[in-house]
């Protein structure tokens, strides 16, 4: 009996030992990162993203695409006439794949379509794209005789970026590009497009033992008119190899979530292109460069094309920032997402001198009007000095005078969900001049909008 007593211990007891040093030896392994540490860690991360495709994103009124609606409210809500810019206004809605071309009045003039699984094909980088309900055109771009530029973005999977069509006003496919497309886009002069694409990568980069794999990143890509590409440019590793590296020394974790934290190191956000008449209000700047926004470190950086170099980049108090434009004045306008710590909302838009970092104009919500986008968004300035703002995660477009007056304001009509208590974010709304469209196209606006 004694003896089978202590067979029993012995066993207990060398059971117990095998797994102290098996925790022993899982703390080394961890804490030291030796193998098969970045095995264990890439199959986690690997895990989670899978997870989170398969189960987290099934009912799209629980994604990012839909938010609480803060009251009723639809279509035009305030248009004051002669303070206003007058024209129309595109935008995207997150509960489609469309997008709409609206008159002051609200009332839709054209709207172009084309779910994500008529374009898909086997030469997509997405070998297993999330359902048409949670794929939306993240940006548009509308030419003159009204074809549409759109990016598809697929929320849900990781990387999110889905890709790039050109169709024309009738909704027919031209051509597309179905690289993981993400964010934003802008056409030079000369018809070339520049946007953005991720995907997950692997490999280490030299002198930068913080930005392990596996991660995200980020290139810069230039497409002919055709939607050929001419050229890429890796925008994480341009940025180590720059005098600028040590704004990536410390990296903020934006999300708070350590799937984010440790894989998008840059989150670029927004492209813009350096015309002949940017250059010439900015001294930094020259003639075909690209300014390009990065969320996580919060950094503008200006990249030149033929020497794939980064040449300039600034940081300031924003957080979370988007849609940096280029102004006349030699100032940059910027939507600061988390930067407000004021009444009225964590967003703010404000323009700024580069040189001094002098705020020369700010716009910021109130308790009645909040303000506050925790992602997306953009703004532009009108031609009469106003400046039009898209509060993406509410489903709202508003005009406001340098005054800070809201002289225009659309909320998305559409609505869903529990009770009807959810609208679709909005996207990228942008102010068109109806001269800036061609004749013809014009004539079907006029038709459609039954004018």
């Amino acid at each position: 009996m004694s003896n089978r007593i202590g067979d029993v211990v012995f066993r207990i007891l060398g059971m117990v030992g095998v797994a102290f040093l098996a925790f022993c030896a899982g703390s080394f392994v961890i804490l030291d990162k030796q193998f098969p540490y970045e095995v264990f860690r890439n199959a986690y991360f690997a895990g989670i993203a899978l997870f989170n495709k398969k189960t987290g994103y099934l009912d799209p009124f629980k994604t990012d695409l839909w938010a609480k609606a803060r009251d009723d409210a639809r279509g035009v809500t305030a248009y004051e006439r002669g303070a206003a810019q007058e024209g129309y206004t595109l935008y995207s809605s997150g509960h489609t794949q469309k997008a709409f071309l609206i008159d002051m009045q609200g009332k839709v003039l054209h709207e172009w379509s084309m779910p994500y699984s008529q374009v898909w094909d086997e030469s997509s980088a997405i070998s297993d794209p999330v359902d048409d309900r949670n794929t939306y055109f993240r940006r548009t771009w509308l030419y003159p005789n009204g074809d549409l530029l759109a990016i598809y973005d697929g929320v849900g999977d990781t990387p999110h970026g889905y890709g790039l069509i050109k169709i024309d006003r009738n909704s027919k496919l031209i051509w597309k590009y179905l690289q993981r497309v993400h964010h934003d886009l802008d056409v030079a002069p000369d018809g070339r497009i520049f946007t953005l694409t991720h995907e997950i990568k692997q490999h280490e980069i030299e002198n930068a033992p913080n930005l392990s794999p596996p991660r995200i990143d980020d290139d810069l890509v230039e497409l002919s008119p055709d939607g050929e590409e001419l050229r890429r440019i890796p925008l994480l590793e341009t940025f180590v190899n720059s005098q600028y590296r040590g704004m990536l020394a410390v990296l903020p974790c934006y999300w708070m979530d350590t799937m984010e934290c440790n894989s998008d190191f840059l989150h670029s956000n927004d492209v813009e292109y350096v015309t002949a008449e940017n250059a010439q209000h900015f001294d930094f700047a020259k003639e075909g460069e690209v300014l390009v926004s990065t969320r996580e470190p919060g950094v503008l950086i200006l990249i030149d094309l033929d020497t794939r170099k980064l040449r300039w980049a600034i940081r300031g108090h924003w957080i979370g920032q988007h849609d940096p434009d280029l102004l006349p004045n030699g100032h940059i306008l910027l939507y600061d997402n988390n930067g407000h710590f004021g009444p009225g909302g964590r967003s703010q838009v404000f323009e700024f001198d580069p040189k001094t970092y002098e705020v020369s104009w700010r716009y910021s919500g109130t308790p009645d009007k909040p303000f506050h986008s925790i992602i997306r968004g953009g703004q532009e300035r009108l031609a009469n000095g106003n400046t039009l703002i898209t509060e993406d995660q509410r489903g709202r477009i508003f005009e406001v005078t340098p005054d800070g007056r809201i002289v225009w304001e659309f909320i998305n009509p559409v609505r869903g969900g529990d009770q009807n208590a959810y609208l679709p974010i909005v996207s990228w709304g942008h102010r068109l001049d109806p001269a800036s469209l061609d004749e013809d196209f014009r004539h079907t606006l006029k038709t459609s909008a039954g004018e």
